[in-house]
């Protein structure tokens, strides 16, 4: 078995490819009440998306949080709440409208870290926290949080065409939040330029320069496009080695057990400033350009395909010829959707 067939399996093995293949099974029983039929906007994708009647959309972001995340560390978990629903909305081309939480607890030391986490990031990210539903009385600690927004021009995870350039950018200027998957560059960040960076998506939108894309969730970046991808009934070819990474990462090409656990880490990463875009090769460059303005990293990691299958490429070692590996296959498996491809 090669190294790039061993990180597939891991991948494919992760809690973060298996909650998200939990979905089918719910969109299948949800068919039937979808609104994508009075909306134009099948579920799927980040954020509800309902016309406003004006031209525009307003967009119903919610998170809940698992609970062995709430009980370990309640304040990051009340802040990243808000935060992964900003991502959703600015990830449809919006911009935050208002925040809404229902708290479960029976711990006062524990809601008032979750309350402080939701706190500061409505505060840094400059969106009023209006109310919700709160049960002091609860068996154990649970956490939803829902953001709505408004978008003048969507980016939808339907929208993806064979010979798109894929895009993903990233925030760097951060770390891990050690022992979870997840790449901080939010809570430690100017809150001026957390709210300036999260107003590129929806200018990107507006400006007629991207209309395909999800941010990056706990599935990781491939994880997500696999979800980007599938909605859109196309596939990829992803070039493992031009993906933007922290500094101190090895190559892609390096071998060892400690090379490999930390590539699987960073793909499996939920970044809290990261998108994958799917964008029209003339547009591409502008796009890349406006994130590295900003001090966010950009890159071109591959291309989309009309072939519903997705593959990793990585260059070789030592002089070794270049590999490549099936991540996914939707015409023999669904991923999210529960519906195979035609």
């Amino acid at each position: 078995m090669t190294d790039l067939q061993a990180l597939v399996g891991a991948l494919r093995a992760s809690r973060g490819f298996a909650h998200k293949g939990d979905i089918g099974a719910v969109l299948q029983q949800l068919d039937s009440t979808s609104g994508g039929e009075r909306t134009g906007v099948p579920n799927g994708d980040d954020c509800a998306a309902l016309p406003d009647g004006a031209g525009g959309w307003q967009l119903l972001a919610i998170e809940g949080l698992v609970q062995d995340f709430v009980q370990a560390s309640p304040w990051f978990a009340g802040y990243s709440a808000v935060m992964v629903n900003l991502s959703d909305v600015a990830a449809m081309g919006g911009r935050p409208t208002a925040v809404v939480d229902a708290l479960w607890s029976r711990d006062d030391g524990q809601t008032a870290q979750l309350l402080a986490g939701m706190r500061a990031a409505c505060e840094r990210y400059g969106v009023p926290l209006v109310g919700g539903h709160t049960n002091l009385r609860s068996d154990a600690g649970q956490l939803a949080v829902a953001v709505l927004g408004h978008a003048r021009s969507l980016i939808s995870s339907f929208a993806a065409r064979p010979g798109d350039r894929l895009l993903m950018a990233v925030d760097l200027r951060g770390h891990w939040h050690d022992p979870y998957p997840f790449w901080d560059a939010s809570t430690e960040a100017p809150a001026a330029r957390l709210r300036e960076d999260l107003a590129l998506l929806p200018a990107l939108a507006e400006d007629g320069l991207c209309d395909a894309g999800k941010d990056i969730s706990m599935a990781g970046v491939l994880g997500t496009a696999l979800m980007l991808l599938e909605c859109s009934a196309a596939g990829a070819r992803i070039a493992l080695d031009r993906l933007p990474c922290p500094a101190g990462m090895p190559p892609w090409q390096a071998g060892g057990a400690t090379a490999a656990e930390a590539r699987l880490r960073w793909l499996s990463a939920f970044p809290s400033f990261g998108y994958l875009l799917s964008v029209r090769p003339g547009h591409a460059g502008a796009v890349a350009q406006r994130f590295t303005k900003r001090g966010i990293a950009c890159a071109d990691i591959g291309a989309v395909t009309a072939e519903p299958r997705v593959v990793l490429t990585s260059n070789g070692t030592d002089g070794a010829a270049p590999c490549e590996a099936t991540l996914w296959d939707f015409a023999a498996q669904p991923f999210m959707t529960g519906r195979r491809a035609a």
